[in-house]
Order: C-alpha cells, then sequence, then structure tokens
C-alpha cells in the first residue's frame, strides 16, 4: 500500500476523533484521497463527515453474513470515505478482538488496493495494552504515530504509555512515533508541560490546537470545523496540521 499511514492515539475523551476527521477533511479538500478508520467499539470516530450518521460497522457487517466493500465503506464530506470497526456489546466479549476481525476482513476484501488511498487514518482508543488496540503500529497497517493530549496529568500519562508501546515494536520495522498533537483544555501552563511530554518522549509537538468554542459549535451542527466553518481559525488550524504531517517524511 503505496499510502501515507497514520494513526492517531490518545486517552479516551480527549478530541481524537474530533481530530482525525478534521484533519481527514482538510487533507481531503487539498484533493487527497482519504480513509478513516474508526477502531473504537462506540464507532462515532467519522461520524463528523457524515453529518452524525455512522456507517455500518464491520463487525456488525460481518455478524450479518459476508460483507462487501459498499457495505463497510462510505462516503463521507469531501470524499473521505469512512469504516468503522465497531464492537461487541457492553460486557460482552472483546473489543480489541473486534479490531482484528475488521482489519482482516479490509484485507480480505483488498480494500486498500481498491480504493487506493493516498491517506489512511486510524482513529484508535488510547488503550494499547490491548492487543486489538495496538495492531495498527503492531502488525504494520500504520507507519506514523500522532498523540493527542492535553496538559492533564492522565492524559499526559496515556501520551507516555502509548509512546512507549510504540517503542517497544519500533525495533520490529513497524511504526514510529511522529509528534504530539496539544488539544488543550486551558490548563496551566499547557505549552509548557506538553513541551516537557515531548521531550521525555523523545519527540516534538507538531500543532498546538486551542480551546475554542467554534468546535463545539461545529459538533453540535454534526459536522466538521473544515466542513461547517472553513473560513475560521480552527479550520486553518487543521489546515496546518495537515501540512505539518505532509510535510514529515512518511516511515
Amino acid at each position: 500500500m503505496n499510502c501515507r499511514r497514520i494513526a492517531i492515539y490518545g486517552k479516551g475523551g480527549i478530541g481524537k476523533s474530533t481530530t482525525a476527521s478534521n484533519l481527514a477533511a482538510a487533507l481531503a479538500m487539498d484533493g487527497k484521497r482519504v480513509i478513516q478508520i474508526g477502531c473504537d467499539p462506540k464507532a462515532d470516530s467519522t461520524s463528523l463527515l457524515r453529518n452524525g450518521e455512522a456507517p455500518t460497522t464491520i463487525l456488525d457487517a460481518c455478524r450479518d453474513g459476508t460483507p462487501n466493500l459498499e457495505d463497510i465503506l462510505v462516503e463521507g464530506f469531501a470524499g473521505v470515505i469512512c469504516a468503522e470497526c465497531g464492537g461487541p456489546k457492553p460486557g460482552v466479549g472483546c473489543a480489541g478482538r473486534g479490531i482484528i476481525t475488521a482489519f482482516e476482513t479490509l484485507d480480505r476484501l483488498d480494500a486498500f488496493q481498491i480504493y487506493d488511498p493516498d491517506v489512511v487514518i486510524y482513529d484508535v482508543l488510547g488503550d494499547v495494552v490491548c492487543g486489538g488496540f495496538a495492531m495498527p503500529i503492531r502488525n504494520g497497517y500504520a507507519r506514523e504515530v500522532y498523540v493527542v493530549s492535553s496538559g492533564e496529568m492522565m492524559a499526559t500519562y496515556a501520551a507516555r504509555n502509548i509512546a512507549m508501546a510504540v517503542d517497544n515494536f519500533k525495533e520490529m520495522g513497524y511504526a514510529r512515533l511522529q509528534g504530539v498533537i496539544q488539544n488543550s483544555r486551558g490548563v496551566e501552563d499547557e505549552d509548557g508541560i506538553i513541551d516537557s511530554l515531548a521531550a521525555d518522549i523523545d519527540t516534538d509537538v507538531i500543532s498546538r490546537i486551542p480551546r475554542d468554542p467554534t468546535v463545539q459549535e461545529c459538533e453540535s451542527q454534526k459536522r466538521t470545523v473544515m466542513e461547517h466553518r472553513p473560513d475560521s481559525e480552527m479550520a486553518e488550524r487543521y489546515r496546518e496540521l495537515a501540512k505539518a504531517m505532509m510535510s514529515r517524511r512518511g516511515s
């Protein structure tokens, strides 16, 4: 697969999906062919790209039979192709296993060869202890990892754990950590905290996204900032993030 393969990790609730969706939209608006894959059992990663509508999850489609690509890959804003791995019902089964099944299904259907994307974005829940959630980096699907973090203690704790997991796989030739995306929460000395985090995990800060009500406004309309407020300062921040990522040499 000759494309940029990017995994976005971070603590649950830190803003990974909002960041991933706006990044995907910014890249697509710049003419890139983009696939975004939600790797969270909540299956809401791509909802902002589809005005709040979630596609049939890959796991659900597999439960119902043998899916075709058109059953599990749907087009969202600016032509972004959206997929959701899905997961088991709460309290039943392993969510990580759902990711494994979803990836195996995409491989079996030759999804990446058929759609031939320029960029694939994996939006991954921050728990990389489970093998399923580590699959994007462990099995070579993603080659670049970015960690979303605020200056809050639990967010930076998760970021360090994610960086440790990526480092453990690095020797096998898998994904490499490429930077921290600061999703600001208004914590005191937040820039300094994130700078220290980046230094501790031997990377840098690729973007600082400010806390801005524009994001909540757009989410209330079930749209990305790139769609609902394309001329806003926040939209420009996401464009800058997209350019910064693309300017880095992919692994």
